[in-house]
């Protein structure tokens, strides 16, 4: 079993690997866009439909205006540099939740939910810029791809190259499923979390932080906003947040001090408005 697991991962490290943009990392990617974004846009369209979504308001036109300024970034830098293929099926939606919940999120292909729980955290346009940034990042570093095809190969639906659409995963369409939301962050079993599952969450993360700095500055917001915002959701957890290591997500000092070595960076790319 060890040396068919061996294999698997051998076979897919040779087969499916590409680079993340401005990070430089590789990463795996068996479950192509064409096979995945469909069932991303129904998972999107699900949460909408049973969800109260703003129109019509202040807030939701900012969260509009904030989403199409990173996204004209982002394709900029896209088309530029090599990866415009990988935007092929993207199609772009920005909704603000009403919720009380205090969370953002992108589906892979573009598809972002702003809950307003969030909006008192992030005060002004650059702020709700920091939040989303990150969370459009996580598509564009096609991260739920990345989790999807590596719990696909360790779950065994992937072999000799097969994709996840494949004879297998059609017998066994709910296991498929299952993969689909472990990827986008269901839990998982608990030993599987804290061996695998959570660091490379923190990493994906971390990734995100990076990319989301440097696509609000090339947006026209200003960087630092995004530490500010960061510093204001550290006062507001307190001791409440479980230990770092038990995490999807760095703590918050780690994040801080990360965001303020890249500042600098991310500067680089800031115009102002």
């Amino acid at each position: 079993m060890k040396k068919l697991i061996v294999g698997m991962v051998a076979l897919g490290l040779l087969v499916g690997c590409q680079t993340v943009p401005l990070s430089g990392r590789k990463q795996l990617a068996l479950v192509s866009n064409a096979e995945l974004l469909p069932m991303s846009f129904q998972s999107y369209q699900g949460v909408l439909d049973t969800s109260r979504v703003v129109r019509n308001s202040s807030q939701a036109e900012m969260v509009q205006r904030v989403g199409n300024r990173l996204r004209q970034a982002m394709e900029g830098y896209m088309n530029s540099n090599g990866y415009g293929e990988r935007l092929a099926g993207y199609q772009w939606e920005f909704a603000l939740i009403e919720s009380p919940q205090v969370n953002a999120w992108c589906m892979p292909g573009g598809k972002v939910a702003f809950y307003t729980g969030i909006l008192p955290y992030t005060q002004n346009e650059a702020g709700a810029a920091a939040v989303m940034g990150h969370e459009i990042s996580h598509a564009i570093a096609e991260h739920g791809r990345e989790r999807m095809s590596e719990g696909l190969l360790s779950s065994g639906l992937i072999q000799a190259g097969q994709a996840f659409a494949g004879s297998r995963a059609q017998q066994n369409p709910s296991a498929t499923k299952a993969i689909l939301y472990q990827a986008v962050g269901v839990a998982l079993p608990a030993a599987y979390q804290v061996g695998r599952e959570l660091p490379h969450s923190r990493a994906q993360e971390s990734e995100a932080d990076k990319l989301g700095l440097i696509f609000m500055a090339m947006a026209g917001y200003n960087p630092a906003e995004a530490i500010s915002f960061w510093g204001r959701m550290a006062k507001a957890g307190g001791g409440n947040k479980p230990p770092e290591f038990l995490s999807t997500h760095p703590s918050d000092e780690r994040r801080i001090a990360d965001l303020q070595k890249l500042l600098p960076e991310a500067q680089k790319y800031y115009k102002g408005q």
